[in-house]
């Protein structure tokens, strides 16, 4: 009777604990998490299972990892914050697996997504036909965003960013079929540098850019 006591009061502790834990650390939801928070998650869920399985151990043996575990996620959260690199490193990155109705084979196999992945997303978001679909990025949670054409079928703006935060995205340039020198050019003739860019996508053969400075 003392040991079932003792399990029911553990768990109760860390249910109120963990979420608390997840409070701090600011999530919703599952399909929320990137792959640092997923790890984390996991980590947090065998601490537990094996303290309440263990009921003769200190509360402060899975307590400890626990605030360790959240205090890392914070850590490097606000690394992911500061550098974009960080986050491309360990968040990934969208991948591009429909450009004009057009399947890229290349990606599809580069990132291990079958056909019935593909199909099966675009039916729970109504897509009857690939011909429909415009743009389609897996993005790094796993979840696939589709852009649909148009009822005239008039190409829309590239979904993805030329200028993130300072920095060139070379996957745009590639996809929208334009170099490094034509995008810095562009930025010159304007009187900017990438520095001075927050951000710019590419739209009807015109780059629209958000200053750095306009922001503040």
């Amino acid at each position: 009777m003392h040991d079932l006591i003792v399990v029911i009061l553990k768990t109760l502790f860390f249910y109120f604990f963990i979420v608390l834990s997840y409070r701090i650390m600011g999530k919703r939801e599952i399909g929320q998490l990137g792959i640092i928070d997923l790890i984390v998650s996991i980590l947090i869920a065998e601490l537990v299972a094996i303290s309440i399985e263990n009921i003769n151990d200190s509360l402060l043996l899975t307590v400890v990892p626990i605030a360790l575990l959240v205090l890392l996620e914070l850590v490097l959260a606000f690394i992911g914050v500061k550098s974009r690199k960080f986050r491309t490193i360990f968040g990934g990155k969208p991948s591009l697996i429909i450009c004009n109705g057009k399947i890229n084979y290349s990606e599809i196999t580069k990132q291990r997504y079958n056909m019935d992945d593909l199909l099966m997303s675009l039916r729970q978001k109504e897509v009857k036909s690939l011909e429909d679909v415009e743009y389609a990025f897996l993005e790094p949670n796993g979840k696939l965003s589709i852009f649909k054409y148009n009822p005239f079928k008039i190409r829309s703006a590239y979904p993805m960013p030329l200028v993130l935060d300072g920095q060139i995205q070379t996957s745009t340039l590639r996809n929208i079929k334009k170099s490094k020198m034509w995008l810095l050019s562009k930025l010159s003739s304007k009187g900017l540098d990438v520095k001075d860019v927050f951000y710019a996508f590419y739209k009807c053969k015109k780059i629209y850019i958000v200053r750095k400075s306009s922001l503040k």
